[in-house]
């Protein structure tokens, strides 16, 4: 080796040496100034936060645009239920409280604060880099009210959706699916991949249609654009995942609630749509039949008590009890609920979700709940004796509550408190009333027709109409029964059925029924005996007189309640 290569490894030697010694300087600096930041966050009484490393998907990144995160120094990078996770630089920097308060009321979520320093940030900063190229691959499934407008009519048709989707391109059929779902009024639209092929069905007044068939092949970009839009990670598909996305049209919000579930040939995809507007539901629009309205009115209208409601899911409790509510509510009166999860705000009443990764439950909200001077306390569902116990002390205290607990009729809810363990000789006084219910699908007024049942149907269903307690007042002239049901139009989509109707069974509590409690021989056949003698209506029993009426059909009505 020549001298002159010698020195010339030499010096690359003592270069390589220089650098390394150079970034080991600077990764000593960064994790000081980490250092520095973690402790400012701890005495803020903040969480610290190191986003270098951290990956952030692009929908949750997006939140809050590339100029905020700039002037604000700024960044979103976690998404829970009813939380958006953001980091911040600087907690002083002007305008930055007054920004998240903002951000909390457009994504009604509450805004969980951490403190990341300069480096971290700027390192987050350089995904908004990649946002465009995301962004113009996702740009088929962002729902506007244009879209909405383009692709659902009014009088949608759900039998050509298939012909719809199928001359469509990939980058819209989200689009397309999610149009005509909320023209047709559709709770929920189910994407199920399959071995060949893909199926769309869309649930419409509690049942499932199917409304179109996709090639298997078509699957991969499908469940992409969905995972995309709602903020899923795209390449997880062995576990579940749950995501939203927002669509805000001219006269209400939309808020989408999406799940996917690993299949043997793919996913499963169900997006839940919860319209603002269903929240608004006055209480009288209930369905309720004049005589079981006067008997459960009378109950919500005293100042303390229980009011519960029973049914199966899907029974439509969680609407009654927002109809309550927006029936009560009134600045006079503080009102909180307690919800699993908050499906839709009410404006003037405090919500709170419950989180049990964080054990954050019904029992432990409730016993909160109460420390802060209600009038009126929601919780969502009684499903264990310590939050049985908190609400019957609440109610007995002044409150009034309400809840729902899980049993298929009024009757029954007694016997689930007292097998949960509650004490009979409480829980007697604190029920106001317990209703059951069910949720009928209702005729399509433009094309039913009046139809002749046969001998066997016909005496059930006099036999429970004959069976009515003589003390609801209510007759029936059995010799001029007419019945209707379903036909078939344009403006029902060939179903039959348009719109959906509660029917009920009101029980207000009684001294008899509070005896009874108290003694060892209650049952739910014995109080459902005292409750019909004191004039309640069984739950079939109220649906079949709206049959007569001509609102739903005897075949609904004994599916759904008998």
């Amino acid at each position: 080796m020549s001298p002159q290569d010698s020195s010339h490894i030499s010096q690359l030697s003592a270069k390589g040496a220089d650098e390394k010694f150079s970034q080991k300087l600077k990764d000593i600096e960064l994790k000081q100034k980490e250092d520095q930041t973690q402790m400012q966050a701890y005495s803020l009484g903040l969480t610290y936060i190191n986003l270098s490393r951290k990956a952030i998907p692009p929908g949750i990144l997006e939140l809050i645009p590339e100029t905020d995160a700039k002037q604000f120094k700024i960044v979103c990078f976690l998404e829970k239920a009813g939380e958006r996770h953001i980091a911040f630089v600087d907690p002083n920097i002007e305008g930055l409280d007054a920004y998240l308060s903002e951000f909390e009321k457009k994504h009604a979520a509450k805004a969980v604060r951490y403190l990341m320093s300069e480096s971290s940030f700027e390192k987050a900063l350089r995904l908004y880099a990649q946002l465009p190229k995301i962004i113009e691959e996702v740009k088929g499934v962002q729902i506007t009210q244009e879209d909405i407008e383009k692709y659902g009519t009014e009088n949608v048709d759900i039998r050509k959706v298939n012909e719809q989707v199928k001359g469509a391109s990939l980058s819209e059929v989200i689009t397309i699916i999610v149009a005509i779902s909320l023209k047709s009024r559709s709770s929920d639209i189910h994407i199920e991949a399959e071995e060949k092929e893909v199926k769309v069905r869309l649930r419409i007044d509690g049942v499932l249609h199917e409304v179109a068939s996709l090639p298997h092949e078509s699957w991969p970009k499908i469940i992409s654009r969905v995972k995309l839009l709602s903020g899923l990670k795209i390449n997880v598909a062995d576990r579940p995942q749950d995501g939203r996305f927002t669509i805000s049209l001219d006269k209400d919000k939309v808020d989408v609630r999406v799940s996917t579930l690993p299949t043997s040939y793919g996913e499963s995809v169900v997006m839940r749509l919860l319209r603002s507007s269903a929240a608004s539901l006055d209480f009288d629009a209930l369905g309720l039949s004049q005589y079981n309205y006067k008997r459960l009115k009378t109950e919500i209208d005293k100042p303390n008590g229980m009011i519960i409601t029973t049914g199966p899911t899907g029974s439509g409790k969680t609407t009654t009890l927002y109809a309550i509510l927006n029936y009560l509510n009134s600045p006079e009166l503080k009102i909180i609920t307690l919800e699993d999860p908050v499906e839709y705000k009410l404006a003037g009443i405090s919500q709170s979700q419950i989180d049990s990764a964080k054990h954050y439950t019904f029992a432990d909200g409730l016993r909160s709940i109460l420390r802060q001077d209600p009038d009126i306390v929601m919780v969502g569902e009684i499903r264990d004796l310590e939050t049985a116990e908190i609400a019957i002390n609440a109610a007995l205290t002044g409150h009034l509550v309400i809840s729902t607990i899980h049993t298929n009729s009024a009757a029954g809810a007694i016997p689930r408190f007292l097998a949960m363990g509650a004490k009979g000789f409480l829980l007697a006084p604190a029920l106001n009333v317990i209703m059951g219910q069910r949720l009928l699908r209702r005729l399509c007024p433009k094309c039913k027709k009046e139809v002749t049942l046969e001998p066997e149907l016909l005496k059930r269903v006099t036999d429970f109409l004959s069976s009515i307690s003589p003390a609801s007042g209510i007759t029936v002239n059995m010799n001029n029964l007419h019945f209707w049901g379903p036909g078939g139009c344009d403006a029902c989509n060939g179903i039959g059925f348009k719109g959906r109707i509660g029917i009920y069974e009101i029980m207000n509590m009684n001294k008899e029924i509070e005896t009874l409690i108290l003694s060892e021989k209650v049952s739910e056949y014995s109080i459902e005996e005292i409750a019909i003698k004191n004039g309640m209506l069984k739950m079939v029993q109220d649906g079949l007189l709206r049959t007569i009426e001509g609102v739903t059909s005897v075949e609904e009505v004994f599916e759904a309640a008998d």
